[in-house]
């Protein structure tokens, strides 16, 4: 939703990036063009005023400071103010000490409060919280069937003892609904309320009817993240006319410009507490306002990608994978095991836009065919069991076979085979020491076959450096004094790297004393860094 907005707001920076010294006049440009990109994002003018103002106020101290990376500094301040206009720390959700929880939603029309519902009892139920909803929406056709599905689909139970279309009173519903809550030892009661195509004198006056009779812990308001500068107007209006406690942005995924998300806190002070990004039950998220500016950054949003891979995966299978993937005994079972799982956290491409810099790399994301995992894993479930743990075993017929079963074709089975080959080779490469092609070896693995080459090498290369040092003692002497005493480790009593001496890297370090005086002078900006100019 916000790549228009995300792409402007880092082109500016990448200006900013190019000076070696802020001036006013820059601090201007960059916060003029953040500006327009707001506005064309549908975010409500006051609150780009007061955006463009605060940033531009901090931003000229940060041009006229003597800061190592003053452009820097202006990212920071405006990832600062793009979190405080979304609302700032988390707010956690208010529960009941005793008895069921009341959440009670309002909103307009298809703003998707009734599909929030099934993914908030769903949410809710994954906490091992036990949720009953309630079918207030009796004047929408179908909205008490459709209620019902969605309660099914999310695993909680429905209060629904009207049909709905036009029948049965709303308040009534959303007050028995609670008794047989409080009867059943329900902990969380989520009443779904009727909207209208737009805000009148009605809507409002039965909400606040079923507001009295139920007591809600919390009124969220469901907005549609789409509808742009209407939203400002209708927060306002019920905000004022029920009030509510907290924000829900839906459909995140749409291509609208997404102003709401950037209006909607800063119009009304309530905070947003939850994003709907998808049309899966399992497509919400709590809004944290720093994850979401730092998405709409282009810095990534590795935090909730962990929280969602930590429900998805089983901790001790993973580990086992792992052991198996660094011995290089994965199979092709085990690899459908770990695709199955990530399939758990959904959408692939909202994975991979979770990661920093996915801006750049939009349109590739754009391109990505999700069905090709599909393919992979039909491709794989055509395999025999013995096929999948050894595939030397697949000559040409069988893979004739399996692109036969898999409705794939032949060439499709040979790149899949090939590519798990050569990730298995890597693997097991990393897992002796060797390190990632091109990578070299990676810090705390064991040293193994795999760094012998590696091991050489560097030894070849030190038989070349002694052997390229001159002759002349004097002229030893002064590339010495110019090398700053010669050897790693000289200024720390003269020998080998880490204090032991030169030649043998097995006696222990003496501790040797270091005199000060003997150190050359740090350089101005890393005093400066250190707090010492």
């Amino acid at each position: 939703m916000y790549a228009s907005l995300s792409d402007r707001i880092s082109d500016s920076f990448k200006k900013l990036r190019g000076k070696g010294v802020l001036r006013d006049s820059d601090v201007d440009q960059t916060v003029g063009e953040i500006r327009r990109a707001l506005i064309d994002a549908d975010v409500a003018l006051p609150v780009v005023r007061e955006f463009a103002q605060r940033v531009r106020e901090q931003a000229y101290g940060a041009a006229r400071s003597k800061s190592l990376n003053p452009a820097q500094q202006v990212v920071k301040i405006v990832n600062q103010e793009l979190v405080e206009i979304l609302g700032g720390e988390t707010r956690e959700l208010t529960f009941a000490q005793r008895g069921p929880t009341v959440f009670m939603l309002a909103g307009l029309q298809g703003a998707g409060k009734t599909t929030f519902a099934g993914k908030l009892g769903k949410w809710l139920a994954e906490d091992g919280k036990r949720v009953l909803l309630v079918a207030s929406d009796l004047q929408r056709p179908n909205a008490v069937t459709q209620l019902q599905i969605v309660g099914e689909r999310a695993g909680v139970d429905v209060w629904a003892p009207e049909p709905g279309n036009g029948v049965g009173d709303p308040v009534e519903v959303a007050r028995s609904g609670l008794s047989h809550a409080i009867r059943n030892g329900y902990d969380v009661v989520l009443v779904d309320t009727a909207g209208r195509l737009g805000v009148d004198e009605e809507l409002m006056e039965q909400a606040r009817q079923i507001r009295d009779a139920v007591n809600p812990h919390e009124i969220m308001f469901v907005l549609d993240a789409m509808i742009g500068q209407d939203a400002v107007h209708t927060a306002t209006a019920f905000k004022d006319g029920v009030g509510f406690t907290g924000v829900v942005l839906t459909k995140l995924d749409g291509d609208a410009r997404g102003g709401a998300a950037l209006s909607v806190r800063g119009v009304t002070g309530a905070p947003i507490l939850f994003a709907s990004t998808g049309e899966g039950i399992k497509d919400i998220e709590r809004f944290h306002a720093d994850r979401m500016a730092s998405r709409i950054l282009d810095m990534g949003d590795m935090l909730t990608l962990i929280e969602q891979a930590e429900k998805a995966f089983d901790a001790k299978e993973s580990e086992e994978m792992t052991g198996k993937l660094l011995s290089g005994q994965f199979t092709l079972d085990d690899f459908l095991t770990q695709m199955q799982q990530i399939r758990k956290l959904g959408s692939m491409k909202k994975m991979l836009g979770m990661l920093p810099g996915a801006g750049k790399i939009r349109e590739q994301l754009e391109n990505f065919d999700e069905r090709e995992i599909d393919r992979i894993e039909a491709i794989v479930k055509s395999m025999t069991p013995a096929e999948r743990a050894n595939v030397k075993l697949l000559d040409g017929s069988r893979r004739e076979r399996i692109a036969r079963g898999s409705g794939t074709s032949v060439s499709d089975v040979k790149g899949l085979v090939t590519r798990f080959e050569a990730a298995q080779k890597m693997m097991k490469s990393v897992g002796n020491g060797g390190g990632i092609p091109g990578m070299g070896n990676i810090p705390g693995m064991p040293s193994g076959r795999g760094s012998k080459r590696a091991q050489a090498k560097a030894q070849k290369k030190a038989a070349k450096n002694r052997r390229a040092k001159s002759g002349n003692p004097a002229k030893q002497a002064a590339l010495a004094k110019q090398k700053g005493n010669g050897t790693p480790g000289a200024a720390f009593g003269g020998g080998a790297a880490f204090g032991a001496p030169a030649g043998n890297s097995q006696v222990p370090n003496q501790n040797p004393q270091i005199d000060e005086n003997d150190l050359p002078p740090l350089p101005d900006d890393v005093k400066r860094m250190l707090g010492q100019l």
